[in-house]
């Protein structure tokens, strides 16, 4: 019980340290009990507050996002992890037990979900797997109906647009595996050092608009400044990257290995890895940046799911895995979902991004997509396999968001029934979509947990009760 308790006031941090300069610090100078100042205001380029977000996130999303995630639609993940790096040859693979992937076997994937029919009615689908056939072949044969011959060219030329920020993996390649997300979830496996920091390296110094080191700007305090001189955009890219890379070393801290003996694994709450990576006087004031910057990402995603509504709403859509009462449960519970989305008061406003000179955005937009799906292709450089999987989820999954936001009119031309050939998400889209989201859900969920606790714990101990820690 005294070692729960010492886990669990550590990942306070992350509330307290979001309203830095907000709310009351104690006067304890040690990092764990730096943990009790308050969350509040606003968020930096952003109309909406910390309060709005958290009572809405962990009142009226979580239970409903967490229900959705664990069915068959959306627990199942095609991925390849056996791509090559582009970018390097000397990595180091992780041979630890906890780095590895469970794919799954042919016979625990639903059929439905192996048949790729999971998009549109029963009659639509037979024209979209003929047609995905055909692009298999590569070429339009006039064997084909005419119907088929125009969805091959206008679903190719969807491929090759512009619109999709991540370069996404070939599911039909023999490399590319089911993986079951719930039995190989994110958490920390010992893949540390010089060879994941060359990860992070090379996504911050060459792909976040930066023509100098990171690391010398944080050395002589003037990246700041620096980032505040740019254009919305440049500045909204970096802080998408530094929320998501603050999202994923929550979730590691949070699930840390404790203990590794022959009789059992142990899983929890990691204070030192946390406070490390968080704590406002261990990291010189970034720690609570990095955490502003997770709650940007999360604002940026939901508004992101409240903008495709039309597609999933549209009645040809299914959840297709072949159970046809799950699925329109599933259905329905996925509308609900976006239509509580879409109810937030205060969401995120796009239309910043891109304005002015026409010449000049479509330059910077081209540029901002080109940045972004370079680092989707850097995620098949991480040596820990378990990594690279949420890694490869996560960015497709924020990629995908990206590819809505600025998918505005094609969306709203939507044909009401049939195949979308200007707009569309395959089943690897809107799995890491909403898989990538439920990870900033369930972190700050974790978060408000952490909160009313400690506080009962706070009081307790100024009146004297001691705690074992």
């Amino acid at each position: 019980m005294g070692r729960r308790w010492g886990f669990l006031i550590g990942f306070l941090v992350a509330v307290g340290l979001l309203g830095l300069g907000h709310g009351e610090q104690q006067p304890s100078e040690t990092a764990a009990q730096r943990c009790f100042c308050q969350v509040s205001g606003y968020l930096d380029d952003c109309t909406c507050d910390v309060e709005t977000i958290d009572k809405f996130n962990n009142y009226r999303l979580f239970p409903r996002l967490q229900k959705l995630l664990e069915s068959d639609y959306f627990r199942y993940y095609k991925v390849n992890l056996k791509r090559p790096c582009p970018f390097w040859n000397d990595i180091n693979q992780c041979g630890r037990r906890d780095c590895a992937v469970k794919p799954c076997h042919s016979d625990e994937v639903p059929d439905g979900i192996k048949s790729a029919s999971y998009k549109y009615s029963e009659e639509a689908n037979n024209l979209i797997e003929e047609c995905e056939q055909a692009e298999r072949l590569g070429a339009v044969d006039e064997s084909l109906s005419e119907e088929t011959q125009k969805a091959v060219l206008q679903w190719t030329k969807h491929d090759d647009s512009s619109d999709n920020f991540c370069e996404v993996d070939d599911i039909q390649s023999p490399d590319a595996e089911y993986v079951d997300l719930l039995l190989n979830p994110e958490r920390y496996t010992g893949y540390k050092g010089p060879d994941a920091w060359k990860i992070w390296n090379v996504i911050y110094e060459e792909n976040c608009f930066k023509y100098v080191s990171f690391s010398k700007f944080l050395k002589d305090n003037t990246f700041y400044s620096w980032l505040e001189g740019l254009c919305v955009e440049k500045r909204a890219f970096y802080r998408l990257i530094s929320g998501l890379h603050a999202s994923i070393n929550v979730h590691l801290s949070a699930r840390y290995l404790l203990q590794d003996t022959w009789l059992e694994k142990k899983w929890g709450h990691n204070i030192t890895e946390f406070q490390q990576r968080f704590d406002g006087i261990l990291t010189e004031g970034e720690g609570p940046r990095r955490l502003k910057n997770l709650y940007f990402l999360y604002l940026i995603e939901l508004r992101a799911l409240s903008k495709v509504v039309p597609f999933f709403e549209r009645p040809d859509f299914q959840l297709f895995t072949g159970n046809k009462d799950q699925d329109a449960e599933n259905k329905m519970l996925l509308l609900e979902i976006l239509h509580e989305i879409k109810s937030f008061p205060l969401h995120f406003d796009e239309n910043s991004f891109f304005a002015g000179n026409k010449k000049e955005a479509n330059k910077l937009k081209e540029d901002f997509r080109l940045h972004f799906r370079n680092i989707s292709r850097i995620m098949d450089c991480v040596g820990c396999l378990k990594c690279r999987l949420w890694g490869k989820l996560q960015t497709q999954g924020l990629g995908t968001a990206l590819k809505i936001l600025f998918s505005e009119k094609l969306i709203a031309n939507m044909p009401e029934s049939g195949p979308s050939y200007e707009f569309h998400l395959t089943r690897q889209e809107i799995v890491s979509l909403f898989n990538a989201f439920g990870r900033l859900v369930c972190t700050k969920i974790f978060f408000a947990s952490q909160v009313s606790l400690m506080q009962h714990m706070y009081s307790q101990i100024k009146l004297g009760k001691k705690y074992p820690v």
